[in-house]
């Protein structure tokens, strides 16, 4: 009986668990932290070995014929260092999991907009009838469900961490939104690698299949030159091109593909903001090459509710709105939520820097934000910034003191703007921790 151990035990290692043992290996889970209890119960049910908060029983885990790590490890991890050492593969729980289905994958990856993209084609899919399930960064493990609750399509928001690690995995659509700085830690601080990861989301992908990419992104389009790419190759942008599959005529979307052209008024969209329009042409054209009727696809665009943590509208408080984009952890995502702001903004910026370069948001800065106000343990970097540039900056250390001074500075009319443009971890659990308790924090003042 092969042995396969897996390192980490939160969503995608419980699901590659229960994956792995109804495919008849021999499993043990080894996490160096505490497990949540649901993925306890899970594995105590299954019978399957594990070990939790406590470090790796490396002669388990390299005994193992596979590994199966979480995306979070870094392949600079001793323990990693020494399976590769020892030639035993390392994959990603996407890899393992690809080889035991047929179901069509719709894969989508970028610095910013994928998991819109991703939550906006499963609900185009799932409205026009077809049994199609989102896996990977949302949803559940893509492993937990081919095992026990298998569907024809997936639908998978793909990091960087996870495509690393992904060898023999086939996309029969592969979507690219953007690529900006994000990440570089892991990188060796080169954009170049981090760049060639994303462009792995390519890899083994036939004629018969398509990559869709925005063509106006300068960073992937040299990522692209200089990849060998097999699929069809279907790009979007506002400007249109001869291999260009969605544009923008005027104030309408344009979609011609797989035999199909068809347009719809930006107007009757959901979803507002320019890089919500790359979102919607990346998941339309994506629908249109499975086949879905563009009335569906139109009806289901109208329909669609934003993620929750982007732009997401929390209230109205004494004339001043208060959004939470709480999933904004680079500076390209606070660069989108900018442009879409059509009232004078408080931006609330901070938390774990990941080597950001503010000049990038400040054009949009110096249109639309009245005032800054800084949340994080160590604020001195966006201080700095913003009083170079003559913003006014609120340097605060928690929640409370932060929407304090929001409600001193904000005036009728104005927009707070929770946009971070950095990791949470220096205040909060996770991003989603971060927005979940502004959001109480404004409510609780209605």
């Amino acid at each position: 009986m092969k042995k396969i151990a897996i390192l980490g035990g939160g969503e995608s290692g419980t699901g590659a668990a229960v994956l792995a043992k109804d495919k008849g290996f021999d499993v043990f889970l080894s996490d160096t932290g505490n497990l949540a209890p649901k993925y306890r119960e899970i594995l105590d049910r299954e019978q399957i070995a594990y070990e939790s908060g406590t470090p790796h029983t490396e002669s388990r885990v390299l005994s193992a014929d596979i590994i199966i790590k979480s995306p979070g490890i870094p392949p600079t991890a001793p323990i990693i260092v020494r399976a590769m050492e020892a030639g035993i593969p390392v994959l990603s729980e996407i890899e393992f999991a690809g080889r035991y289905t047929d179901a069509k994958m719709l894969c989508i990856t970028g610095s910013n907009g994928k998991t819109t993209t991703t939550t906006l084609l499963h609900h185009i899919l799932t409205h026009a009838g077809l049994d199609a399930s989102m896996a990977g960064n949302v949803g559940d493990s893509l492993a937990m469900q081919v095992a026990r609750d298998p569907h024809d399509i997936y639908v998978v928001e793909l990091s960087s961490f996870q495509l690393d690690n992904m060898y023999d995995f086939r996309a029969d659509i592969a979507i690219l939104m953007n690529i900006t700085p994000d990440h570089l830690d892991r990188y060796d601080h080169r954009m170049e690698l981090y760049a060639d990861s994303k462009l792995r989301i390519t890899r083994n992908q036939r004629a018969t299949d398509a990559f869709i990419y925005w063509q106006e992104d300068p960073v992937s389009m040299q990522t692209i030159e200089r990849t060998d790419i097999g699929a069809t190759r279907l790009p979007f942008g506002v400007k249109r091109t001869l291999e260009s599959a969605a544009w923008l005529e005027g104030d309408v979307m344009q979609i011609a593909t797989s035999g199909s052209a068809w347009s719809m008024p930006r107007a009757e969209m959901s979803l507002k903001g320019l890089h919500n329009l790359y979102n919607s042409m990346a998941a339309a054209i994506a629908a249109t090459r499975m086949g879905v009727e563009p009335k569906l696809i139109r009806e289901a665009l109208a329909s669609f509710k934003a993620v929750e943590h982007r732009l997401e509208h929390v209230a109205e408080i004494d004339g001043v709105q208060y959004i939470n984009d709480s999933k904004a952890t680079n500076v390209a995502s606070t660069y989108y939520a900018l442009e879409s702001m059509t009232r004078p903004t408080v931006l609330i910026l901070g938390g774990t820097d990941k080597g950001n370069d503010y000049t990038e948001i400040l054009t949009f800065m110096k249109q639309k934000v009245r005032s800054v106000v800084a949340m994080g343990a160590d604020n001195r970097k966006i201080v700095d910034f913003c009083r170079t540039h003559g913003f006014e900056v609120a340097d605060t250390s928690s929640l409370a003191d932060a929407l304090q001074a929001c409600r001193a500075a904000a005036r009728p009319g104005d927009t707070v703007l929770l946009s971070p443009c950095c990791a949470s971890f220096d205040l909060f659990k996770s991003y989603i921790d971060r927005g979940q308790r502004f959001k109480e924090a404004v409510l609780a003042q209605l």
